[in-house]
């Protein structure tokens, strides 16, 4: 694998145990990190970020391997785990840092993200309220949120499992246009 082929993409889905672990699932993501993004303060703590005050997101840190996995698959794998007409609420958990958005750090990206935001806002009557936004800063969360699902089976999760299975079968495909 060369360098070149690897890609990064934060994504906030709500609550990032579970956001982490959908991700992880897709073939082609070669790397997960939970963490808090675009938000007013440096290096914030859960506890903080939890208050919402900082304006942080909890958002998944996805790194891909291009040439298994395009970022218009993994985009809609990710409108599939969110309900992208909810502000700042996901299932049960409601707040700012549980807003949802997609956070680039490569602007050539962008024409990608929204080819798959226009083609998901044509599927519902309301407006999408995802953030689109260029990542402003990324600060990953305490060691005990990394791989949460994973070190805790029966933790809490606002996806359904049906989700997680879905993933791990999904055939991705990397981008052609």
């Amino acid at each position: 694998m060369s360098a070149k082929m690897i890609k990064d993409i934060y994504l906030a889905g709500g609550c990032f145990w579970g956001a982490e672990h959908f991700f992880k699932q897709i073939e082609g993501v070669v790397f997960t990190e939970v963490g808090f993004a675009n938000g007013r303060t440096a290096h914030p703590t859960y506890k903080e970020v939890y208050t919402d005050t900082t304006g942080h997101a909890e958002t998944v840190h996805v790194r891909y391997d291009t040439e298994r996995v395009g970022l218009k698959f993994l985009l809609r794998m990710f409108f599939k785990a969110i309900d992208p007409t909810s502000l700042n609420k996901q299932g049960e958990d409601e707040g700012t840092r549980y807003r949802t958005g997609i956070y680039y750090a490569d602007p050539a990206d962008l024409p990608a993200i929204r080819c798959v935001f226009d083609e998901e806002q044509q599927k519902t009557p309301s407006p999408i309220v995802v953030e689109v936004e260029p990542l402003q800063a990324f600060y990953p969360a305490e060691e005990y949120h990394q791989d949460y699902l994973d070190k805790n089976p029966e933790g809490y999760c606002h996806l359904p499992l049906e989700l997680f299975q879905f993933a791990r079968t999904a055939r991705p495909e990397p981008d052609t246009d």
